[in-house]
């Protein structure tokens, strides 16, 4: 769990409460139950940033330069007249399994444990020389995340492929869309050594997650400030 003290799950439980209502010169309503809250985003804000990995985002090996835009990241490296782009967002980044065995097998008083983020990715890949971009829609699997040891097992995997035009912002769903439920292994593998080839491989991916749960701890903070500071009037 990415949270410490009362952990994420404490800001789901439902406060009650009319007594003390006041306002102030903001406009809001400000009851006693705001103020506990404040507190405790207070308290909450302290223990996650105590148990912050990284204070600033961790690089990615290999070239690859980040452009972070809130919760989206992009990761683009170039080489040999081509353009390859890694393209996530954290949002609902955690897999919903991670937080149920979180809390079903936390004891009391047992600090939690780190929530990891696998968010889907998507990969394109421009030639210098031509009107289309290779599209590679990539996700981690749930049952390949953490297995260390395992060299030859693939811990994330291609999901789709299609091409969409350079340089335009919309894609077309008139564009065919390979899915690779169905494919052939052969050809599967041919896209995951042409994607190892220009640098997205294993090891791409666990730094990929280490910086995608670092920014999503980094958001999880600042949104626990944001809502103090709303509640609080500020």
């Amino acid at each position: 769990q990415l949270g410490g003290g009362a952990g994420r799950t404490a800001l789901l439980r439902p406060r009650r409460g009319s007594a003390g209502r006041v306002s102030c010169g903001c406009g809001g309503l400000h009851t006693e139950g705001d103020k506990a809250f404040a507190q405790f985003l207070t308290d909450e804000i302290q223990e996650e940033k105590k148990i912050q990995k990284h204070k600033s985002l961790p690089k990615v090996s290999g070239g690859w330069e980040l452009d972070v835009h809130g919760t989206e990241a992009k990761l683009v490296r170039k080489i040999a007249g081509e353009k390859i782009t890694v393209t996530f967002n954290i949002n609902n980044s955690i897999p919903p399994s991670a937080e149920e065995d979180t809390q079903e097998q936390q004891k009391p008083d047992e600090q939690e444990p780190e929530l990891t983020s696998t968010p889907n990715f998507v990969v394109e890949v421009i030639k210098d020389d031509t009107k289309q971009t290779l599209v590679l829609d990539c996700h981690f699997p749930e049952d390949e995340i953490g297995h260390e040891g395992e060299e030859e097992s693939d811990i994330f995997t291609i999901r789709e492929v299609s091409f969409q035009p350079t340089g335009e912002a919309d894609w077309k769903d008139t564009n065919y869309t390979l899915n690779t439920d169905s494919l052939d292994w052969a050809l599967y593998d041919h896209l995951m050594d042409f994607l190892a080839d220009r640098g997205v491989d294993n090891t791409f991916a666990d730094e990929l997650i280490e910086l995608s749960t670092a920014l999503e701890h980094q958001e999880y903070i600042k949104f626990l400030e944001d809502l103090k500071s709303f509640v609080k009037c500020q």
